[in-house]
């Protein structure tokens, strides 16, 4: 009786020191997240210009430019089947047109932010994570602090410039390249003629939806930094442990982007 009672203590014992860890991990991510805007905010405003030559530009060019292939193929896929499978439902009601409503309002109020900040939170955000916990590990960080550096002010607040910049650019490439591939389906799957789908398609585009879009794809994008950051700077241990902050990074930011993407879906439509 007694072990059985200290397996159901030990048991809520652990669930609420979980709790507790989440919790102090939360408000400690909290505090960065405004902290780095903050000096994202002032720092082009303030005397301090403590900002790598060229950094914003590298950062710019590696969020940006380096993930338009894979964004371009994925998105394209993406479409392609979206409009693949709404055709092959609505052809059977006589409602072959309405695939350009259906792709025009899913890719900008939904598919082509999410898609985008998973590809980005994959490939630049797991970046981020690494590069930062592996200046951690050798030090770097501590060195810019010596030299009157702040490690936020000099390494992270570029990189957060360059993904809220890069982000509403690349969202917006990925929504033409979406319609691209359901036009494809629309052309020789459905027999509709080039005028009157992409009539339909404009039609069906409201600016509400693309705002919404545009507005998800900049707090993606803030998150996605602050949780590689966060991440990168709760690193511990060595090599194995640049890999642990890394799949970390890239887990979190996954569940912040769909949190994220719920409640600003839930501001934009009620």
């Amino acid at each position: 009786m007694n072990k059985a009672r200290f397996r159901f203590l030990l048991f809520f014992d652990r669930i609420g020191q979980w709790a507790v860890d989440k919790a102090s991990e939360l408000l400690r991510t909290l505090y960065l997240l405004s902290e780095l805007s903050s000096w994202a905010l002032f720092l082009p405003f303030s005397r301090h210009k403590a900002v790598r030559p060229g950094a914003f530009t590298r950062n710019l060019l590696d969020v940006g430019l380096s993930a338009l292939p894979i964004l371009f193929f994925i998105m394209f896929l993406v479409g392609f089947v979206s409009a693949l499978q709404a055709a092959a439902q609505l052809r059977m009601v006589g409602g072959n047109i309405f695939v350009a409503d259906l792709l025009a309002v899913g890719m900008t109020a939904e598919m082509a932010p999410l898609m985008t900040a998973v590809i980005v939170a994959g490939r630049s955000g797991s970046a981020m994570a690494s590069e930062i916990a592996t200046m951690k590990y050798t030090e770097e960080l501590d060195a810019l602090s010596v030299m009157g550096l702040h490690p936020i002010r000099f390494v992270m607040v570029p990189k957060l410039w360059a993904m809220l910049c890069a982000m509403p650019i690349l969202t917006l490439f990925a929504n033409a390249v979406g319609m691209l591939g359901g036009t494809l389906i629309a052309i020789f799957y459905l027999d509709l003629s080039l005028s009157a789908f992409w009539r339909e398609l404009t039609h069906a585009l409201f600016i509400r939806n693309i705002v919404s879009g545009l507005v998800k794809s900049a707090v993606f994008g803030m998150l996605i930094t602050v949780t590689a950051c966060h991440k990168g700077l709760e690193f511990k241990g060595g090599a194995e442990g640049v890999g642990k902050a890394t799949t970390a990074s890239v887990v979190a930011s996954l569940f912040y982007i769909i949190a994220a993407d719920s409640v600003i879906g839930l501001l934009f439509y009620f």
